[in-house]
C-alpha cells in the first residue's frame, strides 16, 4: 500500500513476522512517514499472547498492509470499554468510648 491509500480509522489487515505468526486486522490510529500505528481489532487465536504483550498496539510497514477483510478462524480483540459509577463515600464509624 501507498501512503496515500491509508486513512485514519480505516480497517487494514497487516503482517508482522516479527512480532506475530498469522495475519491480522486492525484500525489505523496515526500515519507515519513509512509505516501506521494499528490497533489491533481481530487476530488468529495464536497470537492471542503476543497480541496482549503488544497491548494490541502495532506500527506495520505500508508495504505489508492490504485492506482489510474478516480472516477465517479469526477472534476479535475485546475493546477496553470503560465504565464510570459513582463511588457514595462511605460514613466513618464511630469508635466506642
Amino acid at each position: 500500500m501507498k501512503k496515500s491509500e491509508v486513512k485514519l480509522g480505516a480497517i487494514l489487515t497487516g503482517k508482522s513476522e516479527e512480532e506475530l505468526k498469522k495475519p491480522f486486522q486492525g484500525k489505523v490510529e496515526k500515519i507515519y512517514e513509512n509505516s501506521a500505528l494499528l490497533s489491533i481489532t481481530s487476530y488468529d487465536p495464536v497470537d492471542e499472547t503476543a497480541i496482549s504483550d503488544l497491548n494490541h498496539k502495532i506500527v506495520v510497514n505500508f508495504k505489508r498492509l492490504k485492506v482489510g477483510r474478516v480472516a477465517k478462524n479469526s477472534k476479535v480483540a475485546n475493546t477496553n470499554e470503560v465504565k464510570v459509577e459513582k463511588v457514595v463515600p462511605s460514613k466513618p464509624q464511630e469508635t466506642e468510648k
